[in-house]
């Protein structure tokens, strides 16, 4: 199977879009409703339907910006939410992508990715934070039987993966997951160990 713009472009064509609840995801919102400085510059990749930026941009946070490889999860995304800027809507290959933020969300989209790509996510995202920068969201805490997208892992594999490029702050089971993914679910916080 070749995970590609393609594959993605046709699960949005055709409604198979089963990681979207439909609002952002609890520990995520958790993590928002926490921070102060809305100056933070903030980075959504793989954003679908990008409810993370729709509620940073309803609490007063401007500097957000979304990145996704289809036009067709960003186009629904400017008719759900028109007020968003235009300039900060990005449609493009993450690996190619260049700027740097002070936050950068994760949320299913490291699961997305095949597993041979998981370094190069890392290391984009290194390169894609601040100095201090923080990379915030949620993992998979379980293996799938089926082939994937999604993609699983465990907290000690991600530990391993993640150690070498970033301080891991926090690294745990998450207590406000929704019920469906209550129990498989991990929330993290690594820094930008620069």
């Amino acid at each position: 199977m070749i995970v590609d713009k393609n594959y993605w472009k046709n699960r949005y064509q055709n409604q198979q879009t089963g990681w979207d609840i439909g609002y952002v995801s609890p520990p995520i919102a958790h993590y928002f409703d926490q921070l102060e400085n809305y100056d933070l510059k903030i980075l959504i990749p793989g954003c679908g339907n990008a409810y993370e930026a729709e509620y940073l941009y309803r609490k007063g946070f401007k500097n957000v910006f979304v990145l996704d490889i289809t036009d067709e999860a960003l186009d629904s995304f400017k008719r759900r939410f028109p007020e968003f800027p235009s300039e900060n809507i990005i449609c493009a290959n993450f690996f190619e992508y260049y700027n740097t933020f002070d936050i950068i969300i994760e949320q299913t989209f490291f699961c997305a990715l095949v597993p041979d790509q998981r370094n190069n996510y890392i290391i984009k995202m290194k390169s894609l934070l601040k100095p201090k920068g923080k990379l915030i969201g949620v993992l998979f805490a379980r293996e799938f039987e089926k082939e994937g997208p999604p993609f699983g892992g465990t907290i000690e594999a991600y530990k391993f993966l993640f150690s070498r490029h970033f301080y891991i702050k926090t690294l745990e089971n998450c207590y406000n997951s929704i019920d469906a993914r209550m129990g498989n679910e991990l929330f993290f916080i690594f820094e930008n160990s620069i």
